[in-house]
């Protein structure tokens, strides 16, 4: 475990499982559409879980990424969402859409990115979280593809971040608070 961090939340092998869980979900809620499946990550903390994800989906899909966040120091959310990585694709009449995000907190980013998909064309939006922090919510978001409701706490690792580090380990943990209440 890494000394920045004050224990595990969630191990390797239960992040598999549910990677395993939601792929499986998402693949039997898709199989029968006429219309092409579209994973849209939203980066930089889902590359690793969508990557994971995409590989436990045994249907046919397609791979974008945007890039938001209403993050306006390391760990408050400010409300304003900016977008700074677009999809490709502009018309998304003939693609269902999954959103992939590792976390949802206030949920600001995500009914931004709905709204802005929404106006693009697509029938079908589902959201796919790994980490679902409930009690910080501020606006109304359902969740399709749940990974884990967690406390409110400061979580690291499998993609997620403190000032662009600790993306790199292979479980997610609570980071420890004098790390962030001291910078």
């Amino acid at each position: 475990m890494h000394r920045d961090c004050e224990r595990i939340l969630i191990d390797e092998k239960e992040l598999k499982e549910i990677c395993k869980r939601l792929g499986k979900q998402i693949s039997d809620d898709f199989r029968d559409s006429d219309k092409k499946l579209l994973l849209v990550c939203i980066l930089k903390g889902s590359l690793i879980f969508t990557a994971d994800l995409m590989r436990e989906i045994d249907i046919p899909c397609e791979i974008d990424f945007m890039k938001a966040s209403s993050y306006g120091d390391r760990t408050i959310s400010n409300g304003t969402v900016h977008i700074s990585l677009d999809l490709k694709k502009q018309d998304l009449s003939d693609y269902n859409i999954v959103i992939i995000e590792d976390i949802l907190d206030t949920g600001n980013t995500l009914y931004h990115l709905i709204n802005v998909l929404e106006g693009r064309g697509c029938d079908t939006i589902k959201l796919c979280v790994l980490l679902d922090k409930p009690e910080r919510r501020e606006r109304p978001i359902i969740v399709d593809y749940e990974g884990k409701v967690i406390p409110d706490e400061f979580v690291i690792g499998y993609g997620l971040d403190y000032n662009e580090e600790y993306r790199n380990l292979p479980y997610v943990g609570i980071l420890k608070p004098e790390v962030y209440e001291n910078n």
